[in-house]
């Protein structure tokens, strides 16, 4: 029995020291990170300079491999199945990882089984916009509208249950009125078709949206986060407009197979803190609209269960004919 009991407690021993030997060592080869959208788009902007700092920052080459598909969550499934020894590290967003699992036909990927979180990169700002010409000077004429005639206010939006779909239906239950939103396929043909005036309104991200405000175009009745945005600080927030609480951004971060070591964990979170702080790199991100917003492994994994009961909510309360 004291054989046992000892040769247990040596292996114990020598597991930890193995786990700090790899944590003081990591890394020693590339790091692979899996971007779940397409080369181009601005997750796969944001992944990119991201990886360039880590590189510098880790002393080892990040190669990025796009795996687009299932609104985020193919790239993610492949990560989950990867070595968690930390040489595969991917790119989460709001849809994959606090949307997705709450949905009717959710895919496989379980982020809380699957994931764990090395530290939130951005968030990614929205705004409710309007048509100039035939929609709403302000968010309030908006509501009354909807309170008047209700279900034939009209809101587009970038897809079925994409952070744009949820924000504008998060507004709808907090204003108790009844909002029709129209699904396209990405913020770009909503805001085409708002400039056209077929849909009075849209909430859209910020990105697509800015150049037509500067322009006089469109009318910004708010964005959507909970602080105004440092792209847009002339913007008031829609809690600012006069739903108090309300905060809907969309936003990204960093995660890793789930059994990989704490140790590992913490350095990488530790080199996406000190690249978020660069200059350079947050220059980087407001040119496409994005925030900076660094979270470590802790405070970022209670914002994601934050997240995912909101929208779980929010997807509960989804009129049938929304769903």
């Amino acid at each position: 029995m004291f054989t046992s009991l000892f040769r247990a407690v040596l292996g114990a021993s020598l597991a930890v020291v193995s786990h700090g030997a790899t944590a003081q060592s990591y890394p020693e080869k590339p790091i692979t990170l899996i971007v779940p959208f397409a080369p181009g788009a601005s997750a796969d902007l944001i992944a990119r300079a991201v990886g360039r700092e880590l590189s510098s920052s880790l002393g080892q080459p990040v190669v990025v491999e796009n795996k687009p598909g299932a609104g985020g969550s193919l790239g993610l499934m492949a990560l989950s199945k990867m070595p968690a020894d930390g040489y595969a590290i991917g790119l989460g967003a709001t849809g994959a990882i606090a949307v997705s699992p709450h949905l009717p036909d959710a895919p496989p990927l379980k982020p809380e089984r699957d994931l764990a979180p090395v530290a939130k990169l951005a968030d990614i700002p929205l705004v409710l916009v309007s048509n100039v010409s035939n929609g709403y000077p302000n968010l309030q004429a908006l509501l009354k509208a909807a309170r008047s005639s209700p279900g034939t206010v009209s809101f587009g939006h970038a897809g079925q249950y994409t952070s744009q779909h949820l924000a504008g239906q998060l507004l709808a239950n907090m204003a108790q009125v009844q909002l029709l939103a129209v699904p396209y396929k990405g913020s770009g043909p909503a805001v085409t078709d708002l400039l056209g005036g077929y849909i009075p309104a849209a909430v859209v991200d910020l990105t697509s949206a800015y150049p037509h405000i500067r322009a006089g175009k469109l009318t910004a009745l708010g964005v959507t986060s909970a602080s105004r945005s440092k792209v847009a600080p002339d913007i008031p927030t829609i809690d600012e407009a006069g739903i108090k609480g309300y905060s809907a951004s969309g936003w990204m971060g960093l995660f890793v197979p789930a059994k990989t070591p704490v140790a590992i964990r913490d350095k990488l979170s530790y080199a996406v803190s000190e690249a978020i702080a660069n200059p350079s790199l947050q220059s980087q991100f407001v040119k496409i609209a994005v925030e900076p917003a660094f979270a470590d492994a802790k405070s970022f994994q209670s914002f994601i269960t934050q997240e995912s009961d909101k929208w779980a909510q929010v997807i509960k309360e989804m009129p049938p004919s929304e769903k």
